[in-house]
This record gives C-alpha cells, structure tokens and sequence, in this order.
C-alpha cells in the first residue's frame, strides 16, 4: 500500500472495554474499525488502544468478543457501500458477487434486513456460508443460461437493483448485464484495474457506478457506520440456506453456484459511543 506508513502496528478492527475516558464509558464494552488505524498509525493489534472517544461502539451482549472483533472491515464496507448505492427495499433485488467472503456475507446480511431478496454468487462449487438474521428463507426459483454469466431471474422476478461486486474485474461485465434499469454496481476491489466499459448500455440502462474505499474514513466516521449496524446486530440467529436453495450459473460447468435468502424487517436507528484494553482483530 502506497499510502501505508511504516514501521507501524498492524490491525484494523477491535473490541475491548474502556478504562479511560469519558466518565460516562469507562467499564463499557466497545468495539470499532477505522481506516486510518493499521495503516496510517500504529493499529489493533495491541494490548491496548487509544482512540477518539466519538470513534467506539458500545458492543451489544448478544455477540461475543471475537464476534465484534470481526464485524469492522466488512460491515463498514457492505452498510457503506449499500448507503451510497441506495439502502435496498423490500421489493428489490441485491446480486452479491462473492457472496461467501466476508463483506459478501455482510452485504447480504444487510440487504435482507431490510427485506430485500438476495441473489449471491461464487466462482467454485462450495456451499453458501451462511448470514445471522431472525427472518429469512431459501427460495429455490433462480435461472441462469451463460457461464459466468447474466444472474438474471426468470421473467417473473425482478433483475437486481444493485450489484454488489466484491470481487472486482472478474465479475464487472457478468454484474453490469444482470442490472435492472437504474441499477447500481458497488465495486471495492479489482484484480486487473482495466476493464473493458460499454458506455451505450451504461448510459441507457441509466446505471450507476459506486466506488467504495473504506480506507478513505476516519475511526470517527468508521464508528458512526458501525453504530448504524447495532440495533440488528442484538438480533442473531444463524440458518443456513437449503440445498434446494443452490442453482448453477452455467449449464455443463458446474463452477458457479448461486444462492438467493429472503428476509423480511426494516433496521431502526443507531447508538454511538477513549483508551481501550481488549481484543483485536483484522
């Protein structure tokens, strides 16, 4: 990383409880991320952290230590990029491209918090991972004809609204063929930076491109992405999806599966919450 300052403590991600502070948070259970920490100055991956008290989240009981450890980077990445693209509704769409990686499985759990339906994807023959949410089912009704191709539902489903691209270029032409009209690609990643760019179906398709950079915000900015998540974050029941539920993408390949989860709520508002001792992670 170009902008990485070196030498520096690594770690992104953290949980830990506050031991000083703001009266009103010392003894509290937090967790948080930034973009800055673990690249631009000393991070997580410490016995002890200080951070700006507006950048820490107050850790719901319902999750583990490791458990808000782990959610910085790829929650923060899913809610913003689902935020700038349009959060998605219930009668939407959301394709994941990517779905069993860590911002895939985010980005999923997110969108069928607010009831939409998700189609996700992945490159080789392996079983969905599975997403935390108290309302969701496998629906079996997914069609596809090219490999590696368009995610498309049958005529009687709606084609995504969004597309989020967790994977890059590999799978940039696949999500922008898949889009409904006004669709939104959410890319975070490329493996090669070029890609070939239809500008006549862009432009009439009325498409929109979103670029997510999580390394562009602060810890403060971090946190309040965060805080957006905690009130669904106190809700978790893990299911996994049925193998009814499992469709290949491409005749005679076998190489890409496709899953799609129905859920139904609407997320509600968010808290927010500093030298913290405690667990680290990413």
């Amino acid at each position: 990383m170009a902008y990485a300052v070196f030498p520096r403590t690594p770690g992104r991600d953290y949980a830990g409880v506050v031991i000083d502070g703001p009266t009103g948070w010392i003894g509290r259970e937090v967790f948080g991320s930034s973009g800055d920490l673990g690249i631009r100055r000393d991070g997580t991956h410490a016995t002890h952290l200080v951070v700006e008290a507006d950048a820490v989240v107050e850790k719901p009981k319902s999750i583990s230590w490791d458990e808000a450890a782990g959610i910085g980077v790829p929650f923060v990445t899913a809610m913003e990029g689902l935020r700038r693209a349009g959060i998605p509704k219930a009668d939407e769409t959301v394709l994941v491209m990517g779905v069993n990686g860590k911002v895939g499985q985010a980005a999923t759990q997110i969108a069928t918090w607010h009831g939409a339906r998700v189609i996700g994807v992945v490159r080789k023959s392996e079983p969905y991972e599975g997403h935390a949410n108290s309302q969701r089912r496998g629906d079996r009704r997914l069609r596809d004809r090219r490999r590696g191709a368009r995610a498309r539902t049958d005529r009687r489903r709606r084609a995504p609204t969004s597309s989020f691209n967790t994977v890059g270029d590999p799978y940039f032409e696949a999500a922008h063929q898949s889009l409904a009209l006004r669709g939104r690609q959410i890319l975070i990643a490329a493996v090669d930076r070029i890609v070939q760019f239809n500008i006549l179906e862009f432009y009439r398709g009325q498409h929109t491109y979103v670029g997510i950079d999580t390394l562009g915000l602060s810890s403060v900015a971090t946190g309040a992405v965060l805080a957006g998540t905690r009130p669904r974050l106190r809700q978790r029941t893990s299911q996994a999806v049925s193998d009814q539920a499992e469709r290949d993408l491409s005749a005679g390949t076998g190489r890409r599966t496709a899953f799609i989860a129905v859920a139904g709520s609407v997320a509600r508002s968010r808290d927010s919450a500093a030298g913290v001792d405690g667990r680290s992670h990413g």
